[in-house]
């Protein structure tokens, strides 16, 4: 009886490093996907800010690729 009753305490025990191990993991994994998710936003703003950039400095280039990509568009929906 006292050997089950270790057994059950060491399975217990396991059962709770596992359950802390898995918060631990749940938490990194939590600040790398936060970490992601800012590099995204930051590599989303520069680029926006370098197609401002090229608009500016080329507008009518910008405005014919802008309804070449909308005629094409058009064409692709209408099938």
């Amino acid at each position: 009886m006292a050997t089950s009753r270790n057994e059950t305490e060491d399975l217990a025990a396991q059962i709770e490093a596992i359950r802390a191990e898995m918060q631990n993991m749940s938490a990194t994994m939590g600040r790398i996907a936060e970490k992601g998710m800012h590099r995204a936003q930051d590599k989303a703003l520069e680029t926006k800010e370098s197609a401002e950039e090229a608009i500016k400095q080329n507008p009518l280039q910008a405005i014919a690729i802008a309804a070449g990509l909308g005629l094409l568009v058009g064409i692709l929906t209408r099938r």
